[in-house]
């Protein structure tokens, strides 16, 4: 079932969202709906590869510690400039 959904934008930002639907070839209806399908497939690709970088670092044995501990031995070996 399609659903309504009603945005109140101010002039400006209106001709702006026309002119891109128009030089996209598209109704300012079509438009929208592209472009926020779009901006749903970055948030979840976004969601996505935070979510495969923690199942990739958990397979791995990395040294942990207090953090006030780890800055320290971070310190005693970064050279001094």
């Amino acid at each position: 079932m399609a659903r309504r959904l009603q945005v109140l934008l101010d002039e400006a930002e209106y001709l702006e969202i026309r002119q891109a639907a128009e030089g996209a070839g598209l109704s300012v209806a079509q438009w929208v709906r592209q472009t926020l399908r779009t901006a749903r497939r970055a948030e979840t690709e976004k969601v996505s590869g935070k979510l495969r970088a923690v199942a990739d670092a958990v397979v791995h044995d990395f040294p942990t510690g207090e953090i006030e501990e780890m800055l320290g031995n971070i310190e005693a070996v970064r050279p001094l400039t």
